[in-house]
């Protein structure tokens, strides 16, 4: 009788739970992205901002783009950026400060260099590679073809015999 109370607490503890996570779900949680008032005198140095900081990664953060990082580092290179831009700077330029700055990793999709030939190319490789290995799994578990046995009749004579003394018993 006393373990019914326990159960029933639990129970609406896990009722209680499951209300709240529903709860928090549906409602608008707010936006933590980092927002910088930055002044353009056109939309088309707004748009290569916008672009610039979405193709860019943040060294700090690591998988979040400048757009998304709040962080310092973050910050800072929104605002080189957009004072790049300002001073007229084309975006191959701004891309070789990066670039020189903090190498291959500011990009989220790095260019075609020696060093990152794997990096392109090794998710076909080993496509290509477990396609091959299945292939030989397959070609392998395929049973074999079935060659037709001729007897003569000697051989014949004698499965007969064995036969009959298969049905005897």
């Amino acid at each position: 009788m006393r373990r019914l109370p326990v159960l029933l607490r639990l129970l609406c503890w896990s009722l209680l739970l499951a209300v709240g996570a529903a709860v928090t779900t549906v409602l608008p949680q707010p936006a933590v992205a980092a927002v910088d008032a930055f002044a353009f005198e056109t939309d088309e140095q707004q748009r290569r901002f916008r672009q610039m900081s979405d193709d860019f990664r943040c060294p700090m953060c690591q998988n979040t783009s400048l757009t998304g990082s709040s962080g310092g580092v973050a910050e800072d290179l929104r605002r080189e950026i957009y004072l790049m831009i300002m001073d007229g700077k084309t975006d191959y330029e701004i891309e070789q400060f990066m670039l020189e700055r903090y190498g291959d990793f500011i990009f989220y999709r790095p260019r075609l260099t020696l060093e990152t030939v794997l990096l392109w190319f090794g998710p076909l490789l080993f496509l290509v590679l477990g396609g091959w290995i299945i292939f030989g799994i397959i070609r392998r578990a395929q049973p074999l073809a079935q060659e037709q046995v001729a007897l003569n009749d000697e051989e014949q004579q004698r499965l007969k015999a064995l036969l009959d003394n298969v049905k005897r018993d």
